[in-house]
């Protein structure tokens, strides 16, 4: 059950990235917190199967560290790649 308390980090670490970072109208807001729940359930899952308690800290600091950093990199990606293609569709549509 405590898997859930990584899911519950994932989801606020992605939603406050959702709203720090620029470009939030390029992605709906329902990514972040998405995005950082399934990687924190996913490193609290590999950690538990490669044999790491919920008693040792290392499963905890890994499954809240891993959503802080993945989930704005992969936002700030995406939102890039998301400005790029509307510009490229922008310009083969003779819109802008």
């Amino acid at each position: 059950m405590l898997v859930v308390l990584a899911l519950v980090f994932g989801a606020i670490a992605g939603a406050a990235a959702h709203y720090a970072l620029p470009l939030r109208s390029l992605r709906g807001v329902a990514l972040g917190p998405l995005l950082g729940s399934l990687l924190g359930a996913g490193t609290w899952t590999a950690m538990t199967w490669a044999g790491v308690g919920p008693d040792q800290g290392w499963i905890w600091l890994v499954s809240i560290a891993v959503p802080v950093v993945v989930t704005p990199t992969a936002l700030l990606a995406l939102s890039r790649l998301r400005a790029a293609h509307d510009a490229r569709t922008r310009t083969e549509l003779g819109i802008a």
